[in-house]
């Protein structure tokens, strides 16, 4: 199995973290993003890695190399300007073309998912597998008896009749098919497969998620996945 990880993006959010560096090699407790997303790859025996890189790619290529030093093959893919997610992936299909199969995943996701869930339901009637989560709540909830009084306080509960895009794909080859030079997987790409039927969600509960989009992120996985 060989997996691809989006790592091109600027994270303009996260200025002045991102004026020398790019966002996935933002330090989450003196790693980087990329780093805990090799090990966790690693961890579930995935050690062939692509790295899609755009701004300022130098920096991830000098700290990683060839991925020996942390035990995994790295190879990569480098942008010159930005194509989208579903053209980054596209640039890298000679590098992926010839597996039936692989993972990829946004550059800024913190997770301890098993990517194997994903690939253990990629039918032959599927393009590609999503790992989904439940929504967490930005905001505190609160409950209100019919009488008007405030009975309980929840602060940013899970919403689990509520799923989001966890930033976590395995795709068959077949999924080339449906990319361009430049474009975005998320509203190019799977609106056509969910219309086709060819899209699933494997829905993941009890686990660890993060998507690093804003300084409090950064904090709130330093806690959750710092030990």
């Amino acid at each position: 199995m060989k997996a691809l990880i989006l790592a091109g993006g600027m994270g303009k959010r996260l200025r002045p973290l991102t004026d020398d560096k790019p966002k996935p090699m933002i330090p989450i407790s003196n790693k980087p993003i990329l780093e805990w997303q090799i090990n966790w790859l690693k961890s579930h025996n995935i050690r062939d890695i692509v790295l899609c890189t755009g701004y300022m790619g130098d920096n991830i290529s000098a700290y990683f190399g060839n991925g020996e030093k942390f035990d995994v093959n790295i190879e990569y893919s480098k942008e010159e300007e930005p194509l989208g997610t579903g053209g980054a992936l596209m640039q890298s299909r000679s590098l992926l073309e010839s597996h039936s199969n692989f993972l990829v995943m946004n550059g800024d996701v913190m997770t301890d998912i098993d990517p194997h869930s994903l690939i253990q339901n990629l039918t032959d009637k599927l393009i590609g597998t999503i790992a989904v989560v439940a929504l967490r709540s930005p905001f505190g909830e609160i409950e209100i008896q019919e009488n008007g009084l405030i009975s309980s306080f929840t602060e940013k509960p899970i919403l689990n009749d509520h799923w989001i895009n966890a930033g976590i794909y395995c795709f068959s080859n077949n999924v080339f098919g449906y990319l361009s030079n430049v474009g975005s997987l998320e509203s190019d790409v799977f609106p056509i497969l969910a219309t086709e039927n060819k899209l699933s969600a494997i829905k993941q509960n009890d686990i660890k998620w993060r998507s690093i989009d804003s300084h409090k992120d950064i904090e709130e996985a330093q806690k959750e996945f710092g030990n």
